[in-house]
């Protein structure tokens, strides 16, 4: 194993992963559980893992379906799909990106992103196969506003480092990336990029606090020490992205879609469009956000609108929220017709694949639904109007019925 990962499945050229994949799917693998999750990154935004290594760590956890979901790309798709029936696992294909909400009622406010007001993540879902190239195209003119974005906050970044710390966009943050094979460069790339720098110095800990003037915990400072830990890099991207992005932050624009240009979009290509509900954060479990207010305290507006902005469903990480939170937002969706779509926050290697919470009662239709979410880009590829967005008969049937196919057509193979 290298890293943990079989040898080849995150060789520089995907043939050679694919090729890595089919020795890899010879060997046991164990069995199927009921366990899914449909956000899975690769190399294609901010991963450890390549596409084919992804579709392998899923197979590896015992997921029964796997979820790509890259930033603003989608490049990574034909590879995870073939890696998918290589390790006979179904996979769906989505990305996410940032939406304009100018116009809305939530323009000028705060959803579920930590940076900006005005502008939300949002989540498509459910791309049927023959639709790839239109997606790419029309996120194009998108990702490169964000990559100029990206080089223009590197100059900022670096006017708060010392001299040995800068860093150049061409030379050790874009390489970092898949951005010239389909794939984006993010933020997270620019903090990889400083931290790896950061820790070859021989007292990391103390370039934080001196030289950037983070505070650091008796537990961080040992663990940024402990040259044999592994995933020291990703551990102080963590650091650098709570409390560093702030002060170098350049508010996106040009590269964020209008939400009724995105929506029309996703309707015409039978996408499913959700918006992921982040909530408000009290010591946030993935050590990269600040105790901060998003949209609890509108919520019940929010879900409201979310239909008439072109929104078919939500999205939610049953490990990141409170019970309270979490029986509020599936209360809103059954009121509101909102399809509900689990997954986890895939992009760093300390994380599960499995999300635990999903063994509790109250999300064992998050099962049936992942399935027909297979189903609906399954009959949506056919050239086949009867997937989530037919918009014919009671959503709790559609979705039962979207979700019998797919498990027909793929074999529910589970322990």
């Amino acid at each position: 194993m290298e890293n943990g990962i079989w040898p080849g499945l995150n060789a520089p050229a995907e043939a050679e992963r694919l090729r890595a994949a089919r020795a890899a799917a010879r060997a046991p693998a164990p069995a199927r559980t009921r366990f899914t999750n449909n956000h899975i990154h690769t190399i294609y935004s901010f991963s450890p893992y390549s596409p084919t290594a992804a579709v392998w760590k899923a197979a590896q956890a015992g997921l029964c379906t796997a979820g790509l979901m890259d930033h603003d790309a989608i490049g990574g798709a034909r590879e995870f799909l073939e890696a998918g029936r290589i390790f006979a696992l179904p996979v769906t294909i989505g990305l996410e990106c940032r939406a304009d909400m100018a116009g809305t009622p939530f323009g000028g406010r705060r959803t579920n992103n930590p940076d900006q007001a005005g502008v939300s993540y949002v989540a498509l879902h459910g791309v049927p196969h023959n639709c790839f190239e239109a997606v790419a195209a029309f996120m194009a003119p998108y990702a490169a506003a964000r990559e100029r974005r990206n080089r223009a906050m590197v100059p900022r970044l670096n006017a708060l480092l010392p001299e040995g710390l800068r860093l150049d966009y061409d030379r050790e943050i874009r390489p970092l990336s898949k951005a010239g094979a389909g794939g984006s460069v993010t933020e997270r790339h620019i903090l990889y990029a400083l931290s790896g720098k950061i820790l070859a110095d021989q007292d990391p800990a103390g370039v934080v606090e001196r030289a950037l003037r983070l505070p650091l915990g008796a537990a961080q400072r040992a663990a940024l020490a402990d040259v044999r830990r592994p995933y020291r890099a990703y551990d102080l991207l963590g650091v650098l992205k709570a409390s560093l992005v702030e002060r170098f932050y350049l508010p996106a624009g040009e590269e964020c879609p209008p939400i009724e240009a995105l929506a029309a979009f996703c309707r015409a290509h039978r996408i499913v469009l959700a918006y992921p509900y982040l909530g408000d954060v009290r010591g946030s479990v993935t050590g990269d956000k600040k105790d901060q207010s998003f949209e609890d305290g509108y919520l019940d507006e929010l879900a409201a609108a979310l239909p008439s902005l072109g929104f078919a469903a939500v999205t939610y990480m049953p490990s990141r929220n409170t019970a309270r939170q979490l029986a509020r937002v599936q209360a809103l969706c059954r009121r509101h017709g909102l399809f509900e779509i689990s997954g986890e926050d895939i992009n760093q290697p300390r994380q599960s694949f499995v999300c635990e919470k999903l063994a509790e009662p109250a999300f064992a239709h998050l099962y049936e639904a992942a399935w027909a979410l297979i189903g609906h880009e399954v009959r949506t590829t056919k050239g086949l109007d009867d997937g989530l967005l037919a918009g014919t008969g009671d959503l709790t049937r559609r979705v039962a019925a979207l979700g019998a196919y797919a498990r027909a057509l793929f074999g529910e193979i589970i322990c």
